[in-house]
């Protein structure tokens, strides 16, 4: 027998003796709720009028997880986003997220879960900052599960994640990065490291570099693209993050002679590899003119470095260090942004302050030869 209490939506007894409980929407479709006890359905039922009232009342369908994040992949994020934050997404998605919580229904996920999975890829060996990776993806999607009326509330934005330690950037002075150029010539990556100390690239800018980028004429590189090898989607290319990433950089007349030897070597390589070359006109390819494996040029910084009796360091850490042959040469702050593609002046004011530092560390080791006792 049907019940109706005041401004309580309709609750009554079935058959087979469980209560249910019925919220009429603004669509006029029916959102039923299930309950051993008339209790546990009107306690139900307050819940949804009360987010119903505060506008944060789930009224999707029900489906999993999986479900909603490949429809989300393909309907929101590979039509809006850039190829390589897609390609980005839909990897840490398909190969973090699904296999491990995928089928659970979109909206009993609970923060718990989603907390608990993230500890489980801790122990498995993923690194915070790759775990805030994924965070930021799944995170995303359940931004637009709630903006949809999938989900009441965010579950992702309720956890806790991994501390990420703060890397202090090795970066190396003038006579460091004159001595790795040194150790470095003759090799592959000769030229690439000469271009990043005097151009502040990062690396996806570097290996995207085509020669139709570079005026020999008017000694000037153009930035126009960047690369990042992706699992299961190779190499994606796009434009640079920022509207300044996009930028054009005067060259000193040693790069430009150095990419001139460069692109004569390179056409002999041509020459070589015969039928196996890939015509892309990529200034720093592999063997076979395709793009250049960062793993691979990653092996051979570091043996560089060993090579050269130099600190470890990211590859990244180049843009320091390029700041530091900038301030050396007393480039004004604001010429030093528009040359490494900082979206803000206040980022690159944070590196040149780190730089000084370190100019301020060698003058003191050198001050102190001086005057030794």
């Amino acid at each position: 027998m049907a019940r109706r209490g005041h401004g309580e939506g309709s609750i009554y007894q079935r058959k087979d003796g469980r209560w249910t409980a019925a919220l009429t929407l603004e669509d006029h479709r029916r959102k039923t709720f299930y309950g051993k006890t008339r209790k546990e359905v009107q306690d139900k039922l307050n819940a949804a009028l009360h987010e119903q009232k505060q506008g944060m009342l789930s009224t999707g369908p029900q489906q999993t997880l999986r479900v909603y994040l490949e429809r989300w992949l393909e309907q929101v994020c590979k039509p809006t986003m850039r190829p390589n934050t897609y390609q980005t997404y839909r990897f840490n998605l398909s190969h973090h997220v699904i296999p491990s919580l995928g089928h659970i229904k979109l909206q009993k996920l609970t923060p718990e879960q989603v907390q608990a999975f993230y500890v489980q890829k801790q122990h498995e060996g993923l690194k915070p900052r790759s775990i805030a990776v994924v965070h930021m993806a799944l995170s995303s999607a359940l931004d637009n599960a709630v903006k949809w009326g999938l989900v009441a509330r965010n579950v992702a934005k309720l956890t806790t994640l991994p501390r990420i330690e703060r890397y202090e950037a090795q970066i190396l002075t003038v006579e460091q990065a004159y001595k790795l150029l040194q150790v470095a010539r003759g090799s592959r990556i000769e030229v690439l490291l000469l271009v990043a100390l005097t151009t502040g690239m990062r690396r996806g800018e570097l290996l995207a570099l085509r020669w139709g980028d570079i005026d020999f004429e008017q000694c000037m590189l153009y930035v126009r693209r960047t690369v990042s090898p992706i699992v299961g989607a190779g190499y994606v290319e796009g434009d640079p993050k920022t509207k300044a990433g996009r930028r054009k950089i005067a060259l000193p007349d040693v790069v430009i002679e150095a990419l001139k030897e460069h692109r004569e070597r390179q056409e002999k390589a041509r020459i070589e590899a015969g039928e196996k070359w890939r015509d892309l006109g990529i200034v720093f390819c592999n063997l076979y003119g395709d793009f250049y494996d960062p793993g691979g040029m990653r092996r051979k910084f570091k043996k560089l470095l060993r090579d050269a009796g130099l600190p470890d360091m990211r590859f990244h850490d180049l843009r320091h260090s390029a700041a530091m042959v900038l301030a050396a040469a007393q480039v004004d702050l604001k010429t030093a942004q528009e040359r490494l593609g900082h979206g803000s002046i206040a980022t690159t004011a944070d590196i040149y302050m780190q730089v000084t530092m370190k100019m301020q560390q060698e003058a003191v080791k050198k001050l102190n030869e001086f005057f030794k006792r």
